[in-house]
């Protein structure tokens, strides 16, 4: 079971996940759609989770280098 706040701070939301092992720790991702959809005439890869700001992707970018 994965922490809500941390479930939350990610925009993981229920659905199926790939969990792989690198060294010591556990990569938990959801599961991409393998399905296209198509906008204005231009293929284009469905949207899933929360959007990411800058700040969030700074602050998990510093969180992987400790």
């Amino acid at each position: 079971m994965i922490p809500k706040l941390l479930r939350d701070r990610l925009g993981l939301t229920p659905g199926e996940v790939e969990v792989t092992s690198e060294g010591a720790a556990l990569r938990v991702e959801p599961v991409a759609a393998t399905e296209l959809g198509e906008r204005d005439g231009r293929l284009v890869i469905p949207e899933t989770g929360s959007r990411l700001n800058s700040e969030t992707v700074t602050s998990l970018r510093d969180a992987d280098q400790k």
